[in-house]
């Protein structure tokens, strides 16, 4: 059995891969002044960097956890979301209102995907 950790520090790692799927970390926005469709964007393009990193991609999402502060802003979030997730590929997915680690995150986003045979 092999696990394999990517981009980790003491406490987490962004990636870690284990027989065939990785599992991320959630992911939160770099610029915490966009409104929730551009922090979702910018979760969303980290992921796609993420799971690039390991050979995979968003074609082969399995699950998805979404944690949004208010929602009322759901429907801005779900707009990136529909924008961005391949058509006839959605993942299992679960979204909640949450508090988050940073009071400026209005949006943070989990994922678990397979890393298709090469």
């Amino acid at each position: 059995m092999t696990i394999t950790y990517h981009d980790s520090n003491n406490r987490m790692s962004q990636a870690t891969v284990h027989n065939g799927t990785v599992y991320l970390a959630g992911q939160v926005p770099d610029d915490t002044g966009a409104d929730m469709r551009g922090q979702t964007e910018q979760v969303l393009a980290k992921i796609d960097r993420q799971l690039a990193a390991v050979g995979s991609s968003k074609e082969h999402l399995l699950s998805a956890l979404v944690w949004v502060t208010d929602m009322s802003e759901f429907g801005a979030m779900n707009d990136a979301w529909d924008a961005w997730v391949v058509p006839g590929r959605p993942p299992a997915r679960a979204a909640t209102e949450a508090k988050l680690a940073r009071p400026e995150f209005k949006v943070e986003i989990m994922v678990t995907a397979a890393i298709p045979e090469a």
